[in-house]
């Protein structure tokens, strides 16, 4: 557990930007963009804290931390009376810090529809820690419930993996939506951070024509830099690793590092 001093919810102190890891389809890459985002922020000098509010909880075990063996996790902050500070934990490389997530989240979707202020429990629950760190990360889940509406009405930016694949703009006019309602309705602040290109594959024209679709509805929104369809990348999570101390001289690697770039350039 990471020793925070605790400050009282909406301090004026608050610097940290704060991105949504979002996009509804499942398996585009948003994990895997969160895990190794904040390894290569971090490796920046900067401090990352990464939330894992997916019920699936990959970016807890991507750290290498054991989604099963957890007796609380993001769950305990947002529907029990736990301080986050008391869930936040190093891992393995400097300057990150995870607030994990365990199967146990999976029941927060319904049990936050009758709460009080549920759609801000979140952002309240951050609050205490945001002038602990240069940039915090959502990972969320693979829908539009209320998990993700936390995480939008908590967040800075939206960060969209999409998938270089068929179908790849399919969905995300949904998304675009939510985000237009929650920044009207609950966080007037909320804007898409950045779009993020995942499992390129320079042999094939359909990448390249996906992107070529993706940057022409989002224009500059979307990062120059794109992230490759890599085994090692793939493989890096099974050893509890980002990319980055897997594999550090792999185009994965590389390709995050610039990534984390573009995206400290935008902060």
């Amino acid at each position: 557990m990471l020793d925070v001093p605790a400050q009282p919810v909406g301090n004026e102190g608050n610097t940290a930007c704060v991105l949504a890891v979002v996009n509804q389809k499942g398996g585009v890459g948003k994990s895997t963009t969160s895990v190794n985002l904040a390894a290569t922020v971090a490796d920046l000098g900067k401090r990352v804290l990464l939330v894992d509010l997916d019920p699936q909880g990959n970016a807890t075990s991507g750290y290498g931390l054991d989604k099963n063996q957890r007796e609380q996790c993001v769950y305990d902050a947002l529907l029990g009376d736990v301080p986050i500070e008391q869930l936040i934990e190093p891992v393995g490389v400097q300057g990150v810090f995870v607030v994990p997530s365990t199967i146990q989240l999976a029941g927060a979707e319904i049990e936050l529809v009758s709460a009080f202020s549920r759609e801000t429990k979140l952002k309240q629950v951050l609050s205490p820690v945001l002038g602990d760190f240069d940039l915090v990360i959502i990972d969320c889940p693979p829908s539009l419930g209320l998990l993700t509406i936390n995480a939008l009405t908590a967040a800075t930016g939206v960060l969209i993996p999409v998938q270089c694949e068929y179908y790849a703009l399919e969905g995300l006019t949904k998304l675009l939506e939510s985000v237009r309602l929650v920044k009207t309705h609950l966080n007037p602040g909320l804007e898409v951070f950045g779009v993020v290109m995942t499992m390129f594959d320079a042999r094939t024209k359909l990448s390249q024509q996906v992107v070529n679709e993706v940057r022409d509805f989002f224009g500059e929104q979307v990062f120059a830099t794109l992230i490759p369809r890599s085994v090692r990348l793939s493989e890096a999570p099974s050893f509890g690793q980002p990319v980055t101390l897997y594999d550090p001289n792999g185009r994965g690697a590389e390709a995050y590092r610039n990534l984390a770039e573009e995206v400290i350039a935008r902060v």
